[in-house]
């Protein structure tokens, strides 16, 4: 059973308990998230004569929910699953005349409503349902109980920590290698227009450069060298036309962004000349460390030449991802030697939050409409250093994700040759890498989404799979966003205390 306090001013679905006069009706939502072709509810508060049918989440439906406005006081429920009474093993629960059934306290004082630390929930969508841990106090007739969220152990932590850090120093860089694939190395004389369309329909972001003439890989191209040429294209005041990437070159981009970096002092250590790459023999811990303090993607695996003269070898580009599923593989059947496994993310300084009312000195949270300016869009890319935004309604629920990886979309049919930054929007731009018919409502099933409760392990193992470098946070059922959180994110938490 979930309950929020933040459902007051909504319209409030499902059935509603007479309530002598005077009396405040509390919002309050129940969830069954186990499946089943048809869930009903019933309870004290119906007499235990009334069945009330709950509805599917929207993307998940195996999670069943609906929100009633009951009176304050102590209630008693149950499930109807299947035509079969249940009820919630992972919720409060009492035996008593209707047999085992689940319990909830609803205060009298809207300040005090709870909320219920809810369990793990698998679905089959990107999008898993739960709610707010219970981290409100209760006003219990004469007393207080408080339920708090549970408190992580230092111990705990320095243990899982430890134990994390060990694995990673003790597994090699080769082992993040698949069986076959292709990585795709540009040469630095290669124009900047055909190297972009080279990104696109290879379907990649990230490319490393390769010098002919210095026989060694000197740096990369990635998404974001696309965002900076698109706005400097944008500029009034730029030098550079859209004919002149014609033949303009990868190395020739390369020198001028490091002049403009000197000149602007922007973004500092990105635009370092030198490569930072890793062994097949470094050991992944030092992989991991190094994506973090050069805040790159990936790190390419480069063989050394083994002779004079002999070319060195690109076996690969590492992620974060692919680490990460190496320690989500290690630890699967050892999860109890991590302690810190099965606590709610929201329990650690993890990811980056809304800032809620009346928080000091906190970053405003970056979220645009899809009427936004793609220049809106790009802008915070590279200055507040983002790379993915949540596109939300005027609820601030989730329709769609637009990352920086999305701008290579772009250069289908030349589109970037005529388009004007500031008059196409967000929805337009995504609607690029898209078919026609899409909806938010089916781009939404991109977007990789979790949930306050959900276990760091549960996020852990999401993290892992190909292609998902952040999960954004959303409220159950409303999807609305309270925070994302990424590879990095984990990462930082893991190895730098």
């Amino acid at each position: 059973m979930y309950t929020s306090g933040m459902d007051y001013d909504r319209e409030i679905g499902g059935g509603a308990t007479a309530a002598g006069a005077g009396t405040m009706l509390i919002p309050t939502r129940f969830v069954w998230p186990y499946g089943g072709r048809s869930v009903y509810l019933s309870g004290s508060f119906s007499g235990w004569s009334e069945q009330w049918q709950m509805t599917p989440v929207e993307g998940c439906p195996t999670v069943f929910q609906m929100i009633c406005s009951l009176p304050p006081g102590y209630h008693q429920y149950k499930f109807i699953v299947d035509g079969e009474w249940r009820h919630d093993e992972h919720q409060p629960f009492v035996t008593g005349s209707y047999g085992t059934v689940n319990t909830v306290v609803l205060a009298r004082e809207p300040d005090y409503i709870p909320t219920v630390l809810s369990p793990q929930m698998t679905c089959g969508s990107s999008m898993d349902v739960d709610n707010e841990a219970f981290q409100r106090v209760v006003r219990v007739s004469d007393g207080i109980l408080h339920e708090p969220l549970p408190k992580i152990l230092e111990a705990d932590l320095e243990v899982s920590r430890h134990r994390i850090s060990a694995f990673l120093s003790t597994h090699m860089a080769y082992e993040v290698l698949p069986d076959s694939g292709k990585v795709i190395a540009l040469d630095v004389d290669l124009p900047v227009k055909q190297a972009f369309h080279i990104l696109y329909e290879q379907g990649i972001t990230i490319a490393p450069l390769w010098d002919f003439c210095k026989g060694q890989f000197v740096g990369v191209l990635s998404a974001l060298d696309f965002i900076l040429i698109m706005r400097e294209l944008g500029s009034q005041a730029s030098n550079l036309t859209e004919e002149e990437l014609e033949t303009h070159t990868i190395s020739a981009w390369k020198e001028a962004k490091l002049y403009l970096s000197k000149q602007t002092n922007e973004r500092g250590k990105a635009f370092s000349k030198r490569l930072v790459q890793a062994g097949p023999d470094e050991n992944l811990k030092n992989c991991a460390l190094k994506i973090l303090q050069h805040g790159l993607a990936t790190i390419p695996i480069i063989h050394p030449s083994a002779e004079d003269g002999a070319c060195p070898q690109l076996l690969y580009l590492a992620s974060l991802s692919e680490i990460l599923k190496c320690v989500c593989r290690y630890f699967r059947h050892s999860a109890s030697s991590l302690p810190i496994l099965q606590q709610p993310i929201c329990t650690f300084p993890l990811g980056t939050w809304v800032p809620k009312i009346g928080e000091p000195n906190r970053q405003p949270f970056a979220m645009l409409r899809p009427s936004a300016s793609l220049s809106e869009a790009l802008n915070l890319f590279v200055q507040a250093r983002v790379s993915s935004i949540p596109i939300v309604d005027e609820n601030d629920s989730l329709l769609d994700v637009y990352s920086r990886s999305d701008i290579t979309a772009l250069a289908k049919d030349k589109v970037y040759t005529h388009i004007n930054l500031e008059e196409m929007t967000i929805h337009q731009a995504l609607q690029l890498g898209q078919e026609p018919y899409s909806s938010y409502g089916a781009a939404g099933q991109r977007c990789n989404m979790c949930l306050r409760s959900d276990s760091l392990h549960k996020v852990m193992e999401r993290m892992a799979k190909p292609g998902v470098r952040r999960l954004v946070i959303v409220e159950a059922g409303s999807k609305r966003v309270e925070g994302i959180i990424s590879l990095s994110d984990i990462f930082r938490f893991l190895l730098i205390s």
